[in-house]
């Protein structure tokens, strides 16, 4: 009988790692007792990092490579993030950003920051900070990367904009180690100075036959002969044929998720077959289904957090970035209503969730809001 675990991407070289170890003698049991050492160093609480360089790589759009300061950098899966922690004029607050180099090269991460109109950590990341400066973040976490078991060897990535990064980091990883994955990348942009890595995303699919890059401009310059418009079903038809895909992939603005989501289940393609990062906020919560109206974004309420201070909080903005200017430092890592480290709970009020924030029945049960996509619509008392 065939052993299964032969078709498993990876399997032949851990288990040539294992025969390796076997032969000279390599014993893990030295290590008992080191448990607590070994965890730390796998899945770090705190990473102390320190900018090695800042990479321009388009007029909106800067890399920053990170160093460990002390220690080593632990392993990650492409696709992960880390949880940057910044302090802006007073304000400590942290922002995700999806690690966007290989994860076979452990001697720095990559983020990639795309500048955004008001942005308050994006436009510090990219005006103000310089190389030498230091940061806290934490380690690599977040459920959205390739799995050899279950994800196949035929994968169409659908990016838009800055959502293009966790794909570039798989993308790496298939590249430098010569993988098998069949990989299709649609790349949706306003404009072609605004696609970010695209020398890098040509030049290897120009090399590698089983890599297709496919740009998709909705402003292309005079003369451009390549897709144009918004990513859709029926362009992705156009260009794959009646191909069979393993696993899509989805990761850019909210407008993507709106539009594509639909569109693929109504292809029949099962729920299993389609991932999909949480990324961000909304630019406007008031234009989300089910906003009410009479209540713009610039309407403030009162939250009352108990035993501690009342503060003001805008209808507009997550309750968390009003809990952060108040000075009142809440947990928080995903910051797209997925992880739930930053739940408060609602004592009175009302609060408006946007779709997508993946809120536990128990939590729901007992009155707790993920802070980071819970926005007030009434004066609030909360307890954190």
């Amino acid at each position: 009988m065939k052993d299964f675990r032969e078709d498993i991407e990876g399997y032949r070289e851990i288990k040539q790692e294992m025969e390796v170890c076997r032969k000279y003698g390599i014993d893990y049991r030295v290590q008992k007792g080191r448990r607590a050492e070994v965890v730390n160093r796998l899945h770090p609480k705190v990473l102390k990092l320190k900018l090695a360089d800042i990479i321009q790589e388009t007029p909106s759009t800067k890399t920053l490579r990170l160093v460990a300061r002390e220690g080593s950098l632990p392993p990650f899966q492409a696709g992960q993030y880390i949880n940057l922690q910044v302090e802006i004029n007073g304000i400590r607050t942290s922002r995700p950003y999806s690690i966007s180099s290989s994860p076979h090269q452990m001697a720095y991460y990559d983020i990639t920051v795309r500048k955004i109109e008001n942005g308050f950590v994006s436009a510090y990341l990219f005006d103000r900070i310089k190389v030498g400066e230091e940061f806290e973040s934490s380690g690599p976490a977040g459920n959205f990367y390739y799995n050899p078991l279950f994800h196949g060897q035929k994968l169409v990535l659908l990016a838009g904009g800055s959502g293009v990064t966790p794909f570039m980091s798989m993308i790496r990883e298939n590249t430098d180690l010569g993988l098998e994955r069949e990989i299709h990348l649609f790349y949706g942009s306003k404009t072609s100075d605004e696609l970010i890595f695209h020398d890098e995303l040509s030049a290897i699919s120009a090399r590698r036959s089983n890599f297709h890059y496919h740009p998709v401009l909705e402003n292309p310059a005079a003369g451009y002969g390549g897709l144009r418009g918004m990513i859709s079903t029926d362009l992705i038809t156009t260009v794959l044929g009646d191909q069979v895909i393993d696993t899509y992939y989805i990761c850019g603005p909210q407008a993507m998720y709106d539009t594509l989501l639909p569109q693929l289940q109504a292809l029949s393609i099962p729920a299993r077959k389609i991932r999909h990062e949480m990324f961000g906020t909304p630019a406007d919560i008031t234009a989300q289904p089910g906003w009410p109206r009479g209540i713009s974004k610039d309407t403030t309420f009162t939250v009352n957090v108990l035993g501690k201070k009342s503060l003001p909080a805008q209808a507009g903005e997550p309750l968390l970035i009003a809990l952060e200017k108040a000075g009142l430092v809440v947990p928080s890592l995903c910051r797209s209503g997925e992880c739930s480290l930053c739940r408060v709970q609602l004592l009175s009020g009302k609060v408006f969730q946007p779709q997508g924030v993946l809120l536990r029945e128990s939590d729901r049960q007992y009155g707790y809001i993920h802070s980071c996509k819970s926005y007030p619509l009434d004066d609030l008392e909360i307890r954190l």
